[in-house]
């Protein structure tokens, strides 16, 4: 891990979140419930409010490099009410993909810790056409529950569901 380290994000790191998370709903949109259009639209401080981190019901994680940028991000959330957690927000730049740079993993490991405090399964869904992050997270113990749900930017194709036991 050298030259970059996984942290919880900060209100401080407002800006850098916003930088990422165009980024990512550019590069992969079918991985995200928001278009960059929307995004784009946002105020400040509705990327201060998400980065501050300040829910006990989610949490927000980022690979940052020495230099202070953004390499990656993944976050989890517990619904009110709900049982299980959802790994969220999954993304990690271009130049750091892959199992060799090991950020992916190093911040699925940070959001893991975070849900096995709350529960024994992490879930998630992802885009039945996603397939590099279907083995991704197969790679690291996800399995197919069988649950599906129209993905909500295009009611044609589905969102598939995936656990984790955390115990």
């Amino acid at each position: 891990m050298s030259g970059w380290r996984v942290r919880p994000s900060t209100e401080e790191d407002w800006r850098a979140y916003r930088a990422i998370r165009l980024e990512m709903l550019a590069d992969t949109p079918i991985a995200f419930l928001e278009t960059l259009e929307r995004a784009q639209r946002h105020p400040d401080e509705h990327w201060q409010n998400r980065a501050a981190n300040s829910s006990t019901s989610s949490r927000l994680f980022a690979a940052v490099d020495d230099d202070g940028t953004w390499l990656g991000t993944m976050g989890g959330f517990l619904a009110t009410g709900a049982r299980d957690p959802h790994l969220v927000g999954v993304y990690i730049t271009p130049r750091f993909r892959g199992r060799a740079h090991g950020v992916a993993d190093a911040l699925l490991d940070a959001v893991i810790a975070w849900a096995a405090e709350r529960s024994g399964r992490l879930l998630l869904q992802v885009h039945e056409r996603n397939e590099t992050a279907i083995r991704f997270y197969r790679r690291r113990g996800f399995e197919l529950t069988g649950a599906t749900e129209p993905y909500p930017l295009d009611r044609t194709a589905l969102e598939l569901e995936m656990a984790l036991p955390l115990t």
